[in-house]
């Protein structure tokens, strides 16, 4: 069976970093994981995404005093099996034209 390497896709160090202070924070029952070229986090179904969605600029703020590779542009999307949101950091010209 051959291998292909060029399906493999590596995680940036930026988005790598987000992963790790996500796992180091031990959110009860968050889950985190990669999702293309951004993070996936799922949290319980029995919190209400919209108080994490308003809190979630915030709370990133704080967290990213302590990273230290180069910015990217990153996408979390964020959902509790009902519901899904989504909040791009650092985002590119392309998606502050199409908000």
């Amino acid at each position: 069976m051959g291998f292909n390497i060029h399906k493999i896709k590596v995680m940036n160090a930026y988005q790598e970093k987000w992963i790790q202070l996500f796992q180091d924070a031990h959110i009860p029952n968050w889950k985190v994981k990669a999702q293309g070229e951004g993070i996936e986090i799922f949290v319980p179904a029995d919190v209400d995404l919209k108080i994490v969605r308003d809190n979630f600029p915030e709370t990133v703020a704080a967290m990213s005093l302590d990273i230290t590779v180069p910015k990217e542009r990153l996408k979390f999307i964020l959902h509790n099996g009902h519901a899904n949101t989504e909040y791009i950091l650092n985002p590119s010209e392309e998606d502050l034209n199409s908000a």
